[in-house]
């Protein structure tokens, strides 16, 4: 089983698919994740991504595509995968779509958590009064987040109808307590894999 979480900054994705993650036997692989390995790397590439990251930016399709397909052929992925951060726009859907195809997979799920913008920003306030400062990420404030916010609204959102039209669009919503998007989620996926 492949899944794709989509929704914005903050509305809980991470979270959810930590549970997908165990419930289904499935391998997590953010974006997010592989961006700050990359950045990281003392390489062009790490500090391409890196400036990319923290101005709130979004990094190239082709060098998403390139770091998922390497990705995808891990033996940790055998089972599924569940792609959280990815894609972000049109052209990475359909670059995904292609890449998937080639690889004869195919994504079974696309699970769409929408949230409260306001509520998302109070969520993101608390979060950086609870993190000491040397723990925070440099994109971790409420300027990078509302400029996140408005890159996803005019970049990501637009990717929602291409997943409705395969008809592997759920949309969940996020404002509601973890537990009961997990509830949720449990219902659209099904029992729990053998």
């Amino acid at each position: 089983m492949n899944i794709i979480l989509i929704g914005p900054p903050g509305a809980g994705k991470g979270t959810q698919a930590v549970f997908i993650e165990e419930e289904f036997g499935l391998k997590q692989l953010s974006t997010g994740d592989m961006c700050r390995a990359t950045m990281k790397e003392d390489t062009e590439l790490g500090h391409k991504v890196r400036d990319i990251v923290e101005a709130g930016d979004l990094v190239p399709d082709d060098i998403m595509v390139q770091m998922i397909s390497e990705r995808i052929a891990s033996p940790d992925c055998v089972n599924g995968i569940i792609l959280d951060g990815f894609p972000r726009t049109l052209p990475q859907a359909e670059a995904l779509m292609s890449m998937l195809d080639n690889n004869k997979l195919k994504i079974d799920h696309v699970l769409y958590f929408s949230v409260d913008s306001e509520i998302l920003l109070d969520r993101i306030r608390k979060r950086i009064a609870e993190t000491p400062p040397e723990e925070r990420r440099k994109d971790d404030n409420e300027e990078t987040l509302k400029h996140r916010l408005k890159v996803y609204e005019t970049q990501t959102a637009p990717v929602l109808p291409f997943y409705e039209k395969y008809g592997v669009l759920s949309a969940i919503d996020g404002m509601l307590p973890v537990e009961e998007v997990t509830l949720k989620l449990r219902d659209i996926l099904g029992s729990k894999k053998a």
